[in-house]
């Protein structure tokens, strides 16, 4: 598994050039096959991962520690209650004594600067699980869906309805780097984060991609390849009331005769938890579209690839 990224933090993929990502997927999709064959694979036998969670997690937490273990790596994971960093700690302390104790931190957190902080401070790698500006762990779980459903991403449409928030921001950042078009139907006050804009625009000038934001929601999905939703309430996220967001998304649900307007072939895709009956039908999720579970499944391989080319 010879590579690039030993030692290197997974803080957002705008650190990355495309090979890298495309080197990170067939990583993971090696790593998918010998799982599926219950072959071993025990690539970080003897090494310690600290797993600290701070936000509310399913698929990240267990995904993350299924591939930890899977990779004979034994993970500690931090309850941020009982750290010291509860009582006031600095972050710069916590760092540097969890880098002598393990060989890398997973960390799901508020701000992105309290990862790239942690990072600052720690000599060994530090992934990012989930930040309120990016979410890089999803993305590549979603780009390993489609290209196991689509074959490629260049000049692929892809369809996003939900928040502007964390998930949105990665899948904006992945289809400027890979060449996709992406469609984002929201009302017209929703509006990405300033730091993720300005990548985009600057990125999808070399690699054909495009991301455009539009309250037209049918003009969004017609022909798309792939319809992505996501809840209208992401954790964490800005001040306007839940009543106030359902009000709001209600005209931008992916609905059965929604999905009638996309490609033939079209898949649907969910990063969850998902709200039936808000962002989407429970006729779509269930349906004959869904990925969603296969897209979950490929949390842990991603992951899995990330852990075994940093901490190589």
């Amino acid at each position: 598994m010879r590579n690039g990224f030993a030692g290197r933090d997974f803080l957002t993929l705008m650190d990355f050039a495309p090979h890298e990502i495309l080197h990170i997927l067939d990583t993971a999709g090696e790593l998918k096959r010998k799982w599926s064959r219950r072959e071993p694979h025990e690539l970080l036998r003897g090494k310690t991962v600290a797993v600290l969670f701070e936000k509310k997690s399913t698929r990240t937490r267990v995904s993350f520690q299924a591939a930890i273990a899977h990779l004979g790596a034994q993970s500690f994971y931090l309850r941020p209650d009982e750290l010291q960093t509860s009582r006031g700690e600095p972050i710069k302390d916590t760092a540097r004594v969890i880098d002598r104790y393990c060989d890398a931190l997973v960390i799901r957190t508020f701000g992105q600067e309290i990862v790239e902080e942690f990072a600052h401070w720690m000599k060994w790698p530090v992934i990012n699980a989930l930040t309120d500006l990016t979410h890089p762990c999803q993305g590549l779980a979603d780009l390993l869906t489609i290209r196991e459903k689509k074959g490629g991403f260049k000049g692929l449409k892809l369809c996003y309805s939900g928040d502007v928030w964390n998930v949105c921001h990665s899948l904006m950042v992945v289809s400027a780097l890979l060449g996709m078009e992406m469609s984002v139907a929201v009302p017209a006050a929703y509006k990405p984060h300033p730091r993720i804009t300005e990548f985009v625009e600057k990125t999808a000038l070399s690699s054909g991609g495009k991301v455009v934001f539009t309250t037209d929601l049918k003009k969004a999905v017609k022909s798309a390849d792939v319809v992505y939703a996501n809840t209208w309430h992401s954790m964490g996220g800005p001040e306007e009331s839940k009543e106030q967001r359902i009000r709001d998304f209600a005209p931008f649900q992916i609905s059965e005769e929604t999905m009638a307007l996309a490609d033939p072939t079209a898949i649907f895709m969910h990063c969850l938890p998902g709200y039936r009956g808000e962002e989407m039908t429970d006729g779509v999720i269930e349906g004959r579209w869904s990925v969603v579970f296969d897209q979950a499944e490929n949390r842990m391989h991603t992951e899995k690839a990330v852990l075994a080319l940093v901490m190589s």
